[in-house]
């Protein structure tokens, strides 16, 4: 936990540095510009300068929103602060795109009303190649931090700055144009200048829709179908998820948030809906890594459920647990006998009335079952105080073992533990049979030996018998 925490930590600094950084870049290039296109008079230079002016102002955003997006989640903002950072790359998307409108309007001017003669000098080159470089170093900066940290923000800067890379290379072609017009007397190339400048805004007007489209779609909490799709095949491989009946992916920042729910078999208890859960979480977290994962969870019948799981999924919806559960067919038509622990405190009348609710609800889930009887019994309440007599437990101890012995399947009985409370002597033991005996047989031998026992011992009033394998016994 301390060190995801120190990883977050670090790539925050990150964020922020790279963004301070760029900032200071953008500030220094924009005052560079400016004076190269006052000097020269140059439209594309100026627009270019405007450009670094319009950066200046988005990374400023990007600067403080990383600073924002960073905070973690409070009482007003319970899904974090991730979604600041799209919005600041909304908001630079709006100025290059006005930056693009007055560049156009300027150009149009200059070439059907009022063309600007151009001072040529060798400053405005160097201050645009010095660009060039300045801005291929850190688009590849923020590029491999945007990768790191999941910023659409730095990301968009990146973007935003390789692109800057092209149109500057448009403004010199057109300072170069407009230069060899004038040495060669060529008189249609002094429009070169005015004309770069409208490619730069074309260009510029270009990645602003792109970039502008991806940030409404992240607002809009949109994510490619293929995420959605990836997850769902993710968390449907997971063994008892019967399906995904709905899957919900929002977008914050560089946080991913899912809600997901699941149809589950009916008649998994808690303790197993639980574990599957984290199951699924661990097969979205493969989807989307560190993404925050809501999963709720609907009991449904599953495609090959039997008679015995629908009886125990109406048992379990009235939170009750049955045992002794057993079908007989008798002419074709079904009959369940079950045993239901209740309350040892509930009163008669209130028991008869639920077990009677119950098997009505049993007829209705399974119809083909004709008739169900239940055996009540009471469910301890209340902490016995166990008494013991030495004579008498050696007694019903041995009468216990030499029941065991008219069992060849029996290897042996330990563990023996007789207890007594006021009204009542209660028996437990351990029981060792062979490891591949058959779970019908166990049970057969079990009744049989406490039917047994009880013949030589019928003031016993309830025997417990736990059944090991013999390899268990052998370690």
């Amino acid at each position: 936990m301390a060190s995801t925490i120190d990883t977050l930590a670090r790539l925050s600094a990150d964020k922020r540095r790279v963004a301070l950084h760029s900032m200071v870049a953008a500030a220094a290039m924009t005052l560079l510009k400016l004076a190269a296109g006052l000097v020269s008079g140059s439209l594309g230079v100026l627009s270019d300068a405007a450009h670094s002016a319009l950066d200046l102002v988005g990374v400023t955003l990007t600067f403080f929103s990383v600073r924002v997006s960073d905070k973690p989640a409070d009482e007003d903002h319970t899904y974090g602060h991730g979604k600041f950072e799209n919005l600041s790359a909304f908001a630079e998307a709006g100025l290059m795109a006005l930056s693009c409108a007055w560049i156009i309007w300027e150009a149009m001017t200059r070439i059907f009303r009022h063309l600007v003669e151009l001072r040529h000098s060798v400053w405005p080159v160097l201050v645009l190649l010095i660009s060039i470089a300045v801005d291929y170093w850190r688009s590849r900066r923020l590029r491999a931090v945007a990768e790191q940290t999941g910023s659409a923000a730095l990301a968009t800067d990146a973007f935003h700055f390789a692109s800057d890379i092209w149109s500057t290379l448009a403004v010199l072609c057109g300072l170069g144009a407009s230069w060899m017009g004038v040495r060669l007397g060529i008189g249609w190339l002094r429009y070169a200048d005015p004309f770069a400048a409208v490619v730069v805004s074309l260009m510029i007007l270009r990645m602003t829709l792109h970039l502008g489209r991806e940030t409404v779609a992240v607002l809009m909490d949109e994510v490619p179908a293929e995420t959605r799709q990836r997850l769902v095949h993710e968390v449907e491989r997971v063994s008892g998820v019967l399906a995904v009946e709905q899957a919900r992916v929002r977008r914050a920042g560089a946080s991913y948030f899912a809600d997901l729910t699941l149809a589950l078999p009916r008649r998994f208890t808690f303790e197993h809906t639980g574990e599957l859960v984290r199951e699924a979480t661990e097969a979205a977290h493969r989807a989307l890594p560190e993404a925050d994962v809501v999963i709720h969870t609907v009991p449904r019948e599953a495609r090959a459920e039997s008679v015995f799981d629908r009886v125990r999924a109406v048992a379990a919806r009235n939170n009750v647990s049955v045992h002794e559960l057993s079908v007989q067919s008798h002419h074709g038509r079904l009959r369940v006998e079950q045993h239901v622990e209740l309350d040892e405190n509930m009163p008669l009348k209130a028991a008869h009335e639920f077990v009677s609710a119950l098997e009505a609800e049993i007829l209705r889930e399974a119809p083909e079952i004709d008739a169900v009887l239940t055996h009540i019994e009471s469910e301890p309440a209340t902490i016995e105080q166990p008494e013991e007599t030495v004579v008498e437990d050696r007694r019903i101890e041995s009468a216990l073992r030499a029941a065991a012995k008219l069992f060849p399947e029996v290897v042996d009985v330990h563990e023996i533990v007789v207890g007594r409370t006021v009204d009542h002597i209660h028996l437990s033991c351990h029981c060792t049979l062979p490891d591949n005996l058959a779970m019908q047989r166990v049970h057969e031998v079990m009744t049989g030996l406490e039917d047994r026992f009880k013949l030589e011992c019928p003031e016993v009033y309830r025997v417990t018998i736990h059944p090991e394998p013999l390899t268990d016994n052998l370690r």
